[in-house]
Protein backbone atom coordinates (compact mmCIF):
# COMPACT_ATOMS: atom_id res chain seq x y z
CA UNK A 1 0.00 0.00 0.00
CA UNK A 2 1.39 3.23 -1.12
CA UNK A 3 1.84 6.06 0.92
CA UNK A 4 1.74 8.75 -1.61
CA UNK A 5 -0.55 11.94 -0.92
CA UNK A 6 -2.84 12.16 -3.38
CA UNK A 7 -2.46 15.00 -5.48
CA UNK A 8 -5.32 17.39 -6.61
CA UNK A 9 -4.83 19.92 -9.60
CA UNK A 10 -6.87 22.57 -9.94
CA UNK A 11 -6.87 24.53 -13.45
CA UNK A 12 -8.76 27.69 -14.67
CA UNK A 13 -8.19 31.45 -16.41
CA UNK A 14 -4.47 33.10 -14.99
CA UNK A 15 -4.65 36.84 -15.62
CA UNK A 16 -8.40 36.61 -17.20
CA UNK A 17 -10.08 34.96 -13.66
CA UNK A 18 -13.07 36.71 -12.43
CA UNK A 19 -13.60 38.05 -8.80
CA UNK A 20 -15.16 35.02 -8.20
CA UNK A 21 -12.97 32.35 -9.45
CA UNK A 22 -10.64 33.91 -7.64
CA UNK A 23 -12.17 33.83 -4.17
CA UNK A 24 -13.64 29.68 -5.46
CA UNK A 25 -10.02 28.95 -5.61
CA UNK A 26 -8.50 30.34 -2.59
CA UNK A 27 -11.24 28.27 -0.37
CA UNK A 28 -10.73 25.44 -2.85
CA UNK A 29 -6.92 25.64 -2.24
CA UNK A 30 -7.56 25.71 1.33
CA UNK A 31 -9.87 22.77 1.45
CA UNK A 32 -7.26 20.77 -0.86
CA UNK A 33 -4.72 21.20 2.11
CA UNK A 34 -6.86 20.62 4.98
CA UNK A 35 -7.60 17.78 3.67
CA UNK A 36 -3.92 16.10 3.28
CA UNK A 37 -3.94 16.71 -0.02
CA UNK A 38 -1.13 18.13 -2.71
CA UNK A 39 -2.14 21.03 -4.49
CA UNK A 40 -0.79 21.05 -8.13
CA UNK A 41 -1.26 24.16 -10.37
CA UNK A 42 0.41 25.88 -13.04
CA UNK A 43 2.45 27.60 -10.35
CA UNK A 44 1.83 30.96 -12.13
CA UNK A 45 1.23 34.49 -9.39
CA UNK A 46 -2.14 35.07 -11.77
CA UNK A 47 -5.86 34.32 -11.65
CA UNK A 48 -6.68 30.67 -9.86
CA UNK A 49 -3.58 29.30 -10.09
CA UNK A 50 -1.70 31.94 -7.62
CA UNK A 51 -5.17 32.11 -5.33
CA UNK A 52 -5.44 28.33 -5.12
CA UNK A 53 -1.68 28.91 -3.69
CA UNK A 54 -2.72 31.23 -1.31
CA UNK A 55 -5.44 29.16 0.34
CA UNK A 56 -3.29 25.84 0.35
CA UNK A 57 -0.65 27.66 2.20
CA UNK A 58 -2.89 28.96 5.33
CA UNK A 59 -3.01 25.13 6.02
CA UNK A 60 0.06 23.82 8.34
CA UNK A 61 1.34 20.56 6.26
CA UNK A 62 0.53 21.78 2.90
CA UNK A 63 2.43 20.96 -0.23
CA UNK A 64 1.79 23.41 -3.07
CA UNK A 65 3.15 22.55 -6.26
CA UNK A 66 3.69 24.43 -9.58
CA UNK A 67 4.32 23.58 -12.99
CA UNK A 68 5.40 26.13 -15.12
CA UNK A 69 5.74 27.05 -18.70
CA UNK A 70 9.50 28.88 -19.01
CA UNK A 71 12.87 27.60 -17.74
CA UNK A 72 13.21 29.33 -14.80
CA UNK A 73 16.10 31.28 -15.53
CA UNK A 74 16.68 34.94 -14.33
CA UNK A 75 13.86 37.05 -12.95
CA UNK A 76 11.65 34.06 -14.52
CA UNK A 77 12.69 31.66 -11.48
CA UNK A 78 10.93 34.37 -9.28
CA UNK A 79 7.30 34.59 -11.56
CA UNK A 80 5.48 32.16 -9.34
CA UNK A 81 2.83 31.78 -7.07
CA UNK A 82 3.72 31.34 -3.66
CA UNK A 83 4.99 27.42 -4.17
CA UNK A 84 6.57 24.97 -2.08
CA UNK A 85 8.03 23.46 -5.28
CA UNK A 86 8.58 25.01 -8.23
CA UNK A 87 8.68 22.67 -11.41
CA UNK A 88 10.15 24.63 -14.23
CA UNK A 89 9.69 23.08 -17.36
CA UNK A 90 10.81 25.03 -20.69
CA UNK A 91 7.49 23.58 -22.39
CA UNK A 92 5.38 26.80 -22.37
CA UNK A 93 1.52 25.27 -22.96
CA UNK A 94 2.77 21.92 -23.60
CA UNK A 95 3.42 21.56 -19.78
CA UNK A 96 -0.63 21.58 -19.25
CA UNK A 97 -0.20 17.39 -20.19
CA UNK A 98 2.22 17.40 -17.26
CA UNK A 99 -0.15 19.20 -14.88
CA UNK A 100 -2.96 16.56 -15.75
CA UNK A 101 -0.85 13.75 -15.79
CA UNK A 102 1.06 14.53 -12.59
CA UNK A 103 -2.56 15.08 -10.55
CA UNK A 104 -5.15 12.47 -9.24
CA UNK A 105 -8.02 14.43 -10.11
CA UNK A 106 -8.10 17.84 -12.16
CA UNK A 107 -10.83 21.31 -11.08
CA UNK A 108 -11.35 23.14 -13.60
CA UNK A 109 -12.73 26.37 -10.98
CA UNK A 110 -14.58 29.00 -12.99
CA UNK A 111 -13.88 28.05 -16.37
CA UNK A 112 -11.30 29.89 -18.74
CA UNK A 113 -9.36 29.91 -21.72
CA UNK A 114 -8.08 27.49 -24.41
CA UNK A 115 -5.51 26.54 -22.22
CA UNK A 116 -8.20 25.49 -19.29
CA UNK A 117 -9.75 23.47 -22.19
CA UNK A 118 -6.80 22.13 -23.12
CA UNK A 119 -5.97 20.52 -19.40
CA UNK A 120 -9.78 19.43 -19.68
CA UNK A 121 -9.34 17.78 -22.59
CA UNK A 122 -6.13 15.76 -21.76
CA UNK A 123 -7.35 14.90 -18.72
CA UNK A 124 -10.47 13.12 -20.36
CA UNK A 125 -8.22 11.78 -23.06
CA UNK A 126 -5.94 10.11 -20.33
CA UNK A 127 -8.95 8.77 -18.40
CA UNK A 128 -8.88 10.35 -15.78
CA UNK A 129 -11.31 12.39 -13.20
CA UNK A 130 -12.31 15.64 -14.00
CA UNK A 131 -14.39 18.10 -12.05
CA UNK A 132 -16.17 21.29 -13.21
CA UNK A 133 -16.51 23.89 -10.20
CA UNK A 134 -18.54 26.97 -11.06
CA UNK A 135 -18.00 26.89 -15.15
CA UNK A 136 -20.54 28.45 -17.33
CA UNK A 137 -23.29 26.43 -18.61
CA UNK A 138 -21.40 26.20 -22.18
CA UNK A 139 -17.96 24.42 -20.74
CA UNK A 140 -20.35 22.20 -17.93
CA UNK A 141 -22.73 21.00 -21.15
CA UNK A 142 -19.60 20.58 -23.35
CA UNK A 143 -17.44 18.48 -21.01
CA UNK A 144 -20.16 16.51 -19.48
CA UNK A 145 -21.61 15.35 -23.27
CA UNK A 146 -17.72 13.85 -23.21
CA UNK A 147 -16.80 11.41 -20.46
CA UNK A 148 -19.21 9.81 -18.10
CA UNK A 149 -15.70 11.05 -16.22
CA UNK A 150 -16.85 14.67 -15.12
CA UNK A 151 -18.94 16.02 -12.96
CA UNK A 152 -19.93 19.42 -11.61
CA UNK A 153 -20.18 20.99 -8.62
CA UNK A 154 -21.63 24.58 -7.65
CA UNK A 155 -19.62 25.08 -4.34
CA UNK A 156 -16.45 23.94 -3.03
CA UNK A 157 -17.56 21.42 -0.18
CA UNK A 158 -19.69 19.75 -2.54
CA UNK A 159 -16.27 19.50 -5.05
CA UNK A 160 -14.35 18.62 -1.50
CA UNK A 161 -16.60 15.72 -1.81
CA UNK A 162 -16.53 14.60 -5.30
CA UNK A 163 -12.60 15.32 -5.13
CA UNK A 164 -12.72 12.47 -1.73
CA UNK A 165 -15.34 10.18 -3.81
CA UNK A 166 -12.88 9.88 -7.40
CA UNK A 167 -9.73 9.39 -4.86
CA UNK A 168 -11.11 6.22 -3.14
CA UNK A 169 -12.45 4.76 -6.54
CA UNK A 170 -8.94 5.10 -8.12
Amino acid sequence: MSSRRAVVGVMGAGEGASAEAVALAEELGECISTRGWVLLTGGRPAGVMAAASRGALRVEGHLVVGVLPDEGKGDDRQCTAELDLAVFTGMGKARNVINVLSADVVVICGGGGPGTASEAAHQLNAGRPLILLEVLALWRDFFLSLSKGVVSASDVQECCRLIEARLTEA
